[in-house]
C-alpha cells in the first residue's frame, strides 16, 4: 500500500514562481509557466561531434548536461525527442581519410560507431544519433539554399585565395602557416596569432606555407557563393535580445553588429568533402552550412523511422513545439547568428533558445596531452565508473557560461562523500534490518512525518533547478537533505536498539523511513545517475517516476540489498591519467624498452621501532562504522604467485573446515614476506563482505588482514588455536 501526500495548488504556484526566478527568459517565452501543469513538446540537439576524432571529456560536458535535462522532462511525462549526429563533412576529414588510405565515407562510418559506443556507454539517451553525410541532410540542405536562393538571399562574387600549387587546392585557413604581420612571430597560424593575439587575413601572413604539402602557396581567383546575412540584421537584434540566448552571449553577439555583419561565405571549391550546391558543378557547401541542417536531417531520420512523429510540427514556421540547441561557447556565432537567419530565410521557425556553456579544464588547466589530462572517453570508460563523472559534472554545472574544472582529487572526494558517503549510505544502513528481522517489509507507520514531509516536499524546487539548468543546486539541495535523513538515523540508533525485543517496532519504522527517504533522493537523483536508479528499482521492487517523490512505500516488499555503487579509487584515477599519456605518446617512444630498476631497499627499522608514531592512530569512528565490517576465520586452502605481479598472492580461503564450503579468491599484496607453500592450511583473519574488485588479475572477493611496515617487515594475522573457518571476530 502507498501513502500519497497531496499537495494543494499552492505548491503548483510556488513551483511557478521558483521556475520564473531561476530560469532565463527564453524558456519562460514558450513553455515553462505552465511546465508541471501541460505537456510540452520538445525537441533538444547537441553540437555536433567532428567525425575525425575520438570522443573526450570536453565533448562529455554538454552531451552530459544536454541527458539530464531531456531524462528529467522524460520523468515529468513530456514529449521530448533527443538527436545528435556526426558533422561528416569539409577538408580535415578528406585530408585524413587520404592519410589513412581509405575512403571519407568508411573513416567517417568507422568513427560514428565509436561515437556511438561512447556515448551509450556514458548512458547518454538520444532517440536519434545521425550523420550529416546522409540522404535526409542532403534533400534538406539543398531545399534550404533552393529556397534562400529565390528569395535572393544567395550572392555570387569573385575572391582571392591562397593556393597548394602541388596539392591542387585551396587552402582553408588552418592549414596555412607563416609569420604573423602584427609581430612577426613565426610559425604562426593562418588567421591569429597565439603570440600576440592578433587576428587578421589569410592573405597577410608573411612567408606563407601550406600545412599539407610544405609549398608555397599562391593567390588564385576562385567564384564563390554568399549568404546574404546582413539583410537579417533587424531581425537578428530583435532575436538576441528575446530570451533565447544567456545575457552574456547577447551582450558577446552584439559586438558583432557593431562592427557590421557581413555576407557569408557558404561555398568551397572542389576538392572538397561534403554536398555539392545545386547548379553549381564543382562548388560544395561549406561544412558550417550543412552541419546545422543536421538537426533537421537527424530529426527527419528519426520521424521517417516513426511515423508517428510528425516533422513539420517541430519545424514549420507558425510550430507551437520548444526547440532547444545546447552547445560551446565556441560556436555561439554559428548557432546565434548565421543559423537562426539561414532558417528565417527558409521559411522555418527559429530555435526557442541556444543553450551555451564552458569548456572543461582538468586539475585547473587546459586538458594537456603531456600531463595526461587529456582524456578520452574510452579512456575513462576502461577505469572508472561513467556515473561518477555524471555526477561530478552535475555537481559545477549552473546555467552560466563558466568554464568547470575537473579537479581529479576533488572528484572522487566528492563522489565518495556525497553518492557512496551520504546517498548510498542512507540504504545501506537500513536495508539489512529490514531483510533481515522483518522479512523485507517496510512498516505501515511512518516513525518521523515531519522529516518525510520536508524531503517530499523538496521536490518543487529541484525540479525548478533541474529545468533552468541550476544542476549544481539541485544536487547541493538533495545532498542537505539525505545529511538530514543520515542525521535522523544516527539520533535513533537502530543497531542499539534492535538488542531490545520491546523496541522491534520502533526499528522497523525508522528503517522504514530511511528507505523510503532513499528512495525520494534516487528519484531526485534518477536524470544524474540512470543506473544507479534502475538497480534501486530494483532493489526497492519499485518503479521510481517523479511524481513519486510525493509517496511512501508502506506495508511494502523490499529486496535483499546488494551493494549499488563502488566508492571512486584514486589509483584508477592515476592509471588513467598514466594510460592518457600512454595512448598519446609517439609511436617509437612507446617501443623503447625500459630500463631496469635497482632493486627498492625498504628501511623500515623506525616503523619496527615506533609503529604508531610512523603510522599514527586514525581518526575517531563511532561503533556503528566498525560494527558494518564482517570479520571472519578463513583458512587458506591454496595460495600460488601471480605472474607479471610485484606484490601479489592469489589465495583461496575457505569460510568453514567441511568440504564444499564457500570459498574465495582473494589477491593479497604479502608476496614480499610470504611464499606460498607456507601459507596452504593456515588460519588468518578476512574482511568477508568488502565488496569484489575487479583487478588485472581476476576478482578479488575480500580482503586479508595483516600488520607491519610493508617488504619483509608484514605479518598475516593467525587466530588462537581453537578458532574454526567462519566463525565471525567480534
Amino acid at each position: 500500500m502507498k501513502i500519497i501526500t497531496k499537495f494543494c495548488t499552492i505548491a503548483d504556484i510556488i513551483t511557478i514562481k521558483k521556475q520564473l526566478f531561476f530560469m532565463s527568459d527564453t524558456t519562460l517565452s514558450a513553455a515553462t509557466a505552465n511546465s508541471s501543469l501541460q505537456k510540452r513538446k520538445i525537441l533538444v540537439t547537441c553540437a555536433l561531434p567532428y567525425a575525425n576524432g575520438s570522443i573526450h571529456l570536453g565533448h562529455l560536458l554538454e552531451h552530459i548536461q544536454t541527458d539530464i535535462w531531456v531524462r528529467f522532462q522524460r520523468m515529468r511525462g513530456h514529449e521530448i525527442y533527443f538527436v545528435c549526429a556526426d558533422d561528416a563533412h569539409g577538408t580535415p576529414i578528406m585530408l585524413k581519410a587520404q592519410e589513412l588510405g581509405i575512403t571519407p565515407e568508411e573513416m567517417i562510418n568507422g568513427v560514428r560507431e565509436e561515437h556511438m559506443a561512447d556515448f551509450a556507454d556514458f548512458h547518454i539517451s538520444f532517440d536519434n544519433y545521425h550523420s550529416t553525410h546522409s540522404e535526409e541532410n542532403k534533400i534538406l540542405a539543398n531545399e534550404i539554399y533552393n529556397k534562400l536562393h529565390a528569395k535572393g538571399h544567395i550572392k555570387t562574387r569573385t575572391i582571392s585565395q591562397l593556393y597548394d600549387p602541388e596539392k591542387g587546392m585551396f587552402l582553408p585557413d588552418r592549414f596555412i602557416k607563416g609569420t604573423c604581420p602584427k609581430c612577426k612571430s613565426e610559425d604562426e597560424n593562418g588567421d591569429s596569432c597565439d603570440n600576440c593575439g592578433a587576428t587578421y587575413s589569410p592573405t597577410e601572413v608573411l612567408n606563407p606555407r601550406s600545412v599539407i604539402s610544405g609549398a608555397t602557396p599562391i593567390l588564385k581567383d576562385s567564384e564563390h557563393y554568399f549568404f546574404d546575412l546582413p539583410a537579417f540584421e533587424g531581425m537578428l537584434q530583435k532575436w538576441i535580445r528575446s530570451g533565447a540566448l544567456q545575457e552574456e552571449m547577447a551582450n558577446k553577439l552584439s559586438e558583432w553588429f557593431d562592427q557590421g555583419l557581413r555576407q557569408w561565405d557558404i561555398s568551397r571549391d572542389a576538392p572538397y568533402f561534403g554536398f555539392e550546391i545545386p547548379n553549381a558543378p564543382g562548388k560544395f557547401f561549406y561544412v558550417w552550412l550543412d552541419a546545422p541542417i543536421g538537426y533537421m536531417g537527424s530529426f527527419k531520420n528519426l520521424c521517417n523511422k516513426d511515423s508517428s512523429i510528425d516533422f513539420d510540427s517541430f519545424w514549420k514556421e507558425d510550430s507551437d513545439a520548444e526547440l532547444y540547441h545546447f552547445i560551446g561557447k565556441d560556436i555561439i556565432y554559428f548557432h546565434s547568428l548565421f543559423w537562426p537567419a539561414v532558417l528565417e530565410g527558409a521559411g522555418y521557425r527559429k530555435p526557442t533558445a541556444v543553450f551555451a556553456h564552458g569548456f572543461v579544464t582538468v586539475n585547473g588547466a587546459k586538458m594537456s596531452k603531456s600531463k595526461g589530462t587529456f582524456i578520452k572517453g574510452r579512456t575513462y570508460l576502461d577505469h572508472l565508473n561513467p556515473e561518477y563523472l555524471r555526477y561530478y559534472y552535475a555537481a559545477k554545472l549552473t546555467n552560466r557560461i563558466d568554464d568547470l574544472d575537473l579537479n581529479l582529487e576533488d572528484f572522487a572526494q566528492r563522489v565518495n562523500s556525497d553518492l557512496v558517503g551520504k546517498v548510498v549510505n542512507i540504504a545501506s544502513r537500513c536495508a539489512s534490518f529490514i531483510y533481515k528481522r522483518f522479512d523485507g517489509m517496510l512498516s505501515t507507520t511512518i516513525d518521523d512525518q515531519a522529516l518525510a514531509d520536508e524531503v517530499m516536499a523538496a521536490g518543487d524546487s529541484i525540479a525548478a533547478h533541474y529545468e533552468s539548468r541550476e544542476f549544481s543546486r539541485g544536487m547541493r539541495e538533495i545532498m542537505a537533505l539525505a545529511d538530514k535523513v543520515n542525521e535522523y538515523i544516527a539520533i535513533k540508533e537502530p543497531w542499539q536498539l534492535i538488542k531490545d525485543d520491546s523496541k522491534q517496532q520502533e526499528v522497523q519504522d525508522i528503517c522504514s523511513l530511511g528507505i523510503n527517504m532513499f528512495r525520494t533522493l534516487m528519484i531526485y537523483l534518477k536524470p544524474v545517475l540512470p543506473v544507479l536508479a534502475e538497480n534501486t528499482a530494483a532493489f526497492l521492487n519499485d518503479e521510481l517516476t517523479w511524481e513519486g517523490h510525493k509517496t511512501l512505500l508502506t506495508g511494502h516488499k523490499i529486496n535483499k540489498f546488494k551493494a549499488l555503487l563502488q566508492r571512486v579509487d584514486m589509483d584508477k584515477v592515476n592509471a588513467m591519467t598514466e594510460a592518457s599519456k600512454d595512448s598519446l605518446a609517439p609511436k617509437d617512444e612507446k617501443k623503447k624498452p625500459k630500463k631496469a630498476k635497482p632493486a627498492k631497499v625498504v628501511d623500515n627499522s623506525a616503523a619496527l621501532a615506533d609503529p604508531v608514531a610512523v603510522d599514527p592512530i586514525s581518526e575517531e569512528i563511532q561503533f556503528e562504522d566498525f560494527a558494518k565490517i564482517d570479520l571472519r576465520i578463513v583458512k587458506i586452502i591454496n595460495a600460488e604467485h601471480v605472474e607479471k605481479a610485484d606484490k601479489l598472492l592469489k589465495l583461496t580461503l575457505a569460510l568453514g573446515d567441511e568440504d564444499g564450503c564457500e570459498t574465495r579468491q582473494v589477491f593479497a599484496g604479502i608476496k614480499s614476506a610470504y611464499q606460498p607453500e607456507d601459507l596452504i592450511g593456515k588460519h588468518t583473519v578476512m574482511v568477508a563482505n568488502l565488496a569484489p574488485r575487479k583487478m588485472r588479475f581476476g576478482m578479488s572477493e575480500g580482503m586479508v588482514l595483516a600488520a607491519g611496515p610493508g617488504g619483509k617487515d608484514l605479518w598475516i594475522l593467525n587466530p588462537d588455536d581453537g578458532a574454526k573457518a567462519g566463525m565471525r571476530v567480534k
